[in-house]
């Protein structure tokens, strides 16, 4: 395959590499952000929503659960649509179908048109991380992958900072309804850049040859154009699939807590102003931004010193599934701000733990796979969320019925401390050296 024609000496870096790459994870980047401020709004919303549909916290925790079975869904549907048409287009239809099924929430007048609403979202959604991590596997070498995952990675933060602002600053002036509209709004707008944007390297016009050889100098694969679907059965029967679905299974349940019910807390335990913003979610949100942008750094800086990649990948997640434990103290601290200290630390050590489990995926499968593999393994996270996001509501409804309900807190975070310790020795037994998996 001859390579793509050169750009102008103006359009390569200072080092004589072109820098489009750092164009398209900008453009994963704001897909991201968007993709979590619509997930997010039902988090900051979730008392006024409980006002308004007369919800119970095991209500919410069901509707919870329901969307992340439909994520967990569609994490495989897409995982092969994306495989199988391609990345651009399989971005195209993931955004499209969670921009409308976000608006379509501000038209529910019933919990089930609500819960309808809230499923699609869910599905729909599920195309933004298979997407983006393949994206990044057919436009990064792999000394900058973990970089460029937690650069996009990022975009959850700044989704999950946004939001808590805007969010309350909408519902006071519009209602709550006007909140699902805007979100949703940015993401078609988003689409129009998307799709003027992007294509592979070797089909991406005025690409320089110094960054098309960049991006393959580390990579046995010289292109992806490939759009046939691995087999499942394929990818289920090698144990590096298992180690990062345990991975997954264990670690996204606890992210999904923090966006989901952290606004709730605050409200419970120190009774914060649903329509002012949430200063300590604001603080928890933007210190994940640097966690996710630390996290695939410092892999990167290590293999760039020549470690070998799986000892780079599982030191530092070792080391911030270490800096997740203080959360435990959560629940016996009382000062609002020391426990906004601790649930910020985790939340970023857990977004630069996710930066790097990612990137597994592409160090361990050849790249016509790595969107599967994601989708396989984010439906894992999602049906650990399945589990996990009824059993925080039951609990809080129980405990808030015969006990205290901040005591249901201390125990969830309890297991959101131990979690990650617990996914790195399984995939530790799963993968021990992440080895490449040979497909053909």
């Amino acid at each position: 395959m001859s390579n793509p024609p050169t750009l102008a000496a103006d359009a390569v870096g200072r080092s004589g590499v072109g820098r489009f790459r750092w164009t398209i994870c900008s453009l994963l980047f704001v897909a991201t952000t968007i993709n979590y401020m619509d997930r997010q709004v039902i988090g900051i919303l979730e008392p006024t929503l409980k006002d308004a549909f007369g919800w119970d916290d095991t209500t919410f925790g069901a509707i919870n659960g329901l969307f992340q079975f439909f994520y967990a869904a569609g994490l495989l549907v897409f995982g092969a649509i994306i495989d199988r048409v391609g990345t651009k287009v399989g971005y195209a239809i993931s955004i499209i179908g969670w921009s409308l099924s976000a608006m379509g929430h501000a038209l529910a007048k019933t919990t089930f048109g609500f819960t309808v609403a809230r499923s699609a979202l869910g599905a729909s959604e599920a195309g933004n991380f298979p997407s983006a991590i393949k994206a990044v596997a057919e436009w990064f070498p792999k000394k900058e992958r973990a970089l460029a995952t937690g650069i996009f990675n990022s975009g959850a933060n700044i989704g999950a900072v946004v939001a808590p602002i805007m969010v309350p600053l909408i519902l006071a002036a519009y209602g709550w309804q006007m909140a699902f509209v805007a979100t949703g709004v940015l993401g078609l707008i988003w689409l129009v850049f998307w799709w003027f944007i992007y294509e592979i390297p070797s089909r991406k016009a005025k690409l320089s040859k110094a960054e098309f050889d960049h991006i393959h100098s580390d990579d046995e694969e010289v292109e992806v154009v490939a759009k046939s679907k691995v087999p499942w059965k394929r990818l289920l029967a090698v144990r590096q699939t298992w180690a990062f679905v345990f991975g997954k299974f264990f670690t996204d349940p606890v992210w999904w807590f923090y966006l989901f019910w952290l606004n709730g807390y605050f409200h419970d335990v120190f009774h914060l102003d649903t329509k002012k913003i949430t200063w300590p979610l604001v603080i928890i949100y933007s210190c994940t931004t640097v966690g996710s942008i630390g996290g695939g750094y410092l892999s990167g800086y290590l293999i760039r010193k020549g470690w070998p990649v799986y000892k780079a990948r599982k030191t530092v997640m070792f080391i911030f599934a270490l800096l997740v434990i203080p959360v435990v103290s959560a629940g016996y601290l009382t000062n609002m701000w020391a426990i906004t200290a601790v649930i910020a630390l985790a939340a970023a050590a857990h977004q630069a733990w996710s930066a790097n489990i990612f990137t597994t995926a592409s160090d361990m499968f050849p790249k016509k796979a790595v969107s599967s593999i994601t989708g396989i393994g984010g439906m894992a996270g999602s049906i650990g969320g399945i589990i996990f996001q009824p059993s925080v509501g039951l609990l809080l409804d129980y405990f808030s019925k015969h006990h205290n309900k901040t005591l249901g807190y201390t125990i969830i975070f309890l297991i959101c401390g131990s979690a990650y310790l617990l996914a790195w020795v399984i995939m530790h037994l799963f993968a021990p050296k992440q080895t490449r998996v040979q497909l053909d």
